[in-house]
């Protein structure tokens, strides 16, 4: 669960899951003012379709999906043109965060199917907008989901996992520690180190293109009643997501610092190819109610932020292909269905 804004919660409507397949992509019109996409092709159609990242060489896509009659999300691979689409979960429990390793020979996606075999219930709504930390392990599969190997057992939330660039180290988000930090430990599961150790969540790790440093997304409660309301809930396996803000750390934790300052929920960054800027989607600039969060760019010093999408609804978890040329991202334009999210794909202009 990098973030749950799609479909229910912030975006304040539930979502139908009649996700189909497309016969061949759909063209979409760039918005006004987004002057960084070109090309832009829709690659699912209807449900709640997200988190699709690249594979090493580019040809492929993992997502999580709800669809085959499923209430809640399992992996599936793609072509990067919308084809050839296979489940690569066991379609038990709840997966989330997939991304590809080992060269693209494996999979690593986390999943509750350990502990919970059906589909977790919704947190109740009396609670306001809170996320349900659903007890995932990390596991790892072939492309086609076979030969499935459970990495960690820790029992409590642990999923957020991105491959190092050079394949040999992942790093991901866990509660195993009581509280919810990010770890790193090598691909085998061996050599587990904790990163982060400040009270409050942090979530959302991605490592640099050189591997040298780690970018996240983090929220701290600061006063006394801040900090009770964030124990209570997390002492009930919730969290309330509501403002977040961009850190960096170097890759063994150190130098950790915080890079905006916008009092929202910002979230799901990442790197573009040359590792000069850094890609986020936040709701800073509008209100919270509206769901209409929007992709930004920004230094990994703090400036330049600039605005990349301006769809008056969401965008969110960008990841750019290796060679920078491809963004990949979901959003709830050109939906059939009031706040359906799909994968949308395009060409990138510097």
């Amino acid at each position: 669960m990098r973030i749950r804004l799609i479909c229910a919660g912030l975006l304040g409507a539930a979502c139908t899951s009649h996700a189909q397949t497309l016969p061949a992509p759909i063209s979409v019109a760039a918005e006004a003012g987004e002057n960084h996409l070109r090309n832009i092709r829709q690659l699912t159609n209807g449900g709640e379709n997200a988190e699709a990242y690249f594979s090493h060489n580019g040809k492929w896509l993992i997502f999580q999906s709800t669809r085959d009659g499923r209430t809640c999300d399992q992996q599936y691979v793609m072509g990067i043109d919308g084809s050839n689409v296979r489940k690569v979960s066991s379609g038990v429990g709840k997966t989330t965060c997939g991304y590809f390793m080992d060269g693209d020979r494996r999979i690593l996606f986390a999943s509750s199917q350990a502990l919970e075999r059906d589909c977790p219930p919704r947190p109740d709504p009396s609670k306001g907008y809170v996320w349900r930390l659903d007890p995932f392990d990390l596991y790892t599969a072939r492309p086609d989901g076979s030969r499935l190997r459970r990495l960690t057992r820790f029992g409590v939330y642990t999923a957020e996992g991105v491959i190092s660039p050079d394949g040999n180290k992942v790093v991901f988000t866990s509660l195993k520690g009581g509280d919810l930090d990010i770890y790193v430990m090598n691909v085998d599961g061996s050599g587990l180190k904790q990163l982060t150790h400040q009270l409050g969540y942090d979530g959302g790790p991605w490592w640099s293109p050189d591997g040298k440093r780690i970018v996240y997304r983090a929220y701290h409660p600061q006063t006394p009643a801040e900090i009770a309301t964030y124990k209570d809930l997390l002492a009930q396996r919730l969290v309330r997501p509501n403002k977040m803000d961009l850190w960096i750390m170097n890759s063994d934790g150190s130098d950790q610092r915080q890079i905006t300052h916008l009092g929202a929920a910002s979230f799901g960054p990442s790197w573009t190819a040359d590792g000069r800027k850094i890609i986020f989607a936040s709701n800073h600039h509008t209100d919270p109610k509206l769901g209409n969060f929007d992709l930004f760019l920004i230094n990994p010093d703090g400036s330049g932020l600039e605005q990349v999408t301006t769809a008056p609804t969401f965008d969110g978890f960008p990841m750019f292909s290796l060679d920078g040329k491809k963004l990949v991202w979901a959003s709830n334009r050109h939906d059939a269905n009031p706040h359906e999210t799909n994968i949308f794909i395009a060409d990138w202009v510097n």
